[in-house]
């Protein structure tokens, strides 16, 4: 008698190889599993290939590195380039011999109860694993405020996941719409060449010239460790209440452009027209591009088919674990997964204290 031929079942699927996809892997290979990785991108790099070139890193080399190798830096050891992210990455996937397959643009992941496992799937090709942990980030899914007359203004409008560099913007009149980092980096270099204005709702908040970007790691822990307490007043929180103020951090080119006057913001326009915007005093003024440093959303809709997609377009999870799909786990989309896991030093720690325990589920699960 026959039987039913039979299907690999992968332990884990990671789907993504930016610095989340990364941090996870290595991991999972020191446990011993059996898994890969998926990833959208030609190359290594994850979504660091796609910023403009002269982004630098906030915080040095020693802290921006992933679990078990140190990043290092070309040029200034104190804030690495957007090269030395790339090759870092590169050399770390090979280094590891992390098992990544690309391109594949992973379009859903759902239940599959013959094998009682989860199914993901490009649409051509379908893979098997006791669990899928979805590290797909926030660049590819940029967000832009909606503003009155956006569809009808005719100049340029890019978010800062496209912006790749001045030259395009030589002479022109550009406003730089946002009061984080990337609109620091972006406007400073922008004020060097074109007629720009920092524009932002509420004015951007400076750390001290000597703080570096840990800090801002460091706070978004205590936050989330706040939360949980409910906001129980201890010694962590009164050491929280004198910390450095702030969430723009002072990058060479952004005190460049401060110690030369530059570095001033205006407060939001009403709306857009044709030819520009209108600002609040109800002066026109003509626009020939606005770039859009407004943040992102989570990138989850291959996980729509698993109905674990909340009204506000998170997942509900505990400790990186989903709620509603235990099988289910997510990596590096920030604060509500975990503190700062958007970032290459949260991205490390998040996975330093989530991996054991998705290794320890599927023990259980066996």
């Amino acid at each position: 008698m026959s039987s039913k031929p039979t299907t690999k079942i992968f332990d884990v699927i990671v789907i993504g190889s930016g610095q989340a996809g990364l941090a996870v892997g290595y991991y999972l290979r020191r446990a011993k599993l059996d898994f890969i990785i998926l990833d959208n991108q030609p190359r290594s790099g994850g979504a660091w290939q796609n910023f403009w070139p002269s982004l630098r890193l906030f915080s040095p080399a020693s802290v921006s590195s992933l679990p078990g190798r140190m990043m290092t830096s070309a040029k200034d050891k104190s804030s690495p380039y957007l090269e030395d992210v790339l090759s870092y990455f590169d050399n770390y996937e090979k280094h590891y011999k992390l098992p990544i397959y690309r391109p594949f643009e992973i379009q859903s992941v759902e239940r599959d109860d013959e094998n009682d496992c989860l199914q993901v799937s490009d649409g051509k090709f379908t893979w098997l694993a006791r669990a899928v942990v979805s590290a797909t980030g926030i660049w590819s899914n940029p967000y832009i405020l909606e503003i009155e007359g956006s569809q009808d203004f005719q100049g340029e409008q890019i978010h800062s996941a496209h912006y790749v560099g001045p030259e395009a913007y030589q002479d022109k009149r550009v406003l730089v719409v946002g009061a984080g980092n990337s609109g620091a980096q972006i406007f400073a270099e922008l004020a060097e060449v074109a007629d720009a204005s920092w524009v932002t709702r509420e004015p951007p908040q400076f750390l001290p010239d000597d703080v570096d970007g840990r800090v801002l790691f460091e706070r978004a822990t205590q936050r989330i460790k706040n939360n949980a307490s409910d906001g129980a007043e201890d010694e962590s929180n009164a050491q929280d209440s004198h910390a450095p103020k702030g969430d723009i951090v002072m990058m060479p080119p952004v005190k460049q452009a401060r110690d030369k006057g530059l570095l001033t913001t205006k407060p939001m326009f009403d709306r857009l027209t044709e030819q520009g915007v209108v600002w609040s005093d109800g002066e026109e003024e003509s626009i020939d591009a606005i770039i859009w440093c407004t943040g992102f959303n989570p990138e989850l809709e291959h996980l729509a088919p698993l109905d674990v997609i909340e009204d506000d377009s998170k997942v509900l999870t505990e400790h990186g674990q989903s709620v509603k799909e235990p099988r289910l786990w997510l990596f590096g989309y920030g604060d509500w997964v975990s503190p700062a896991s958007a970032t290459i030093i949260g991205a490390g720690r998040s996975a330093r204290e989530n991996v054991p325990a998705l290794v320890e589920f599927l023990k259980n699960e066996s």
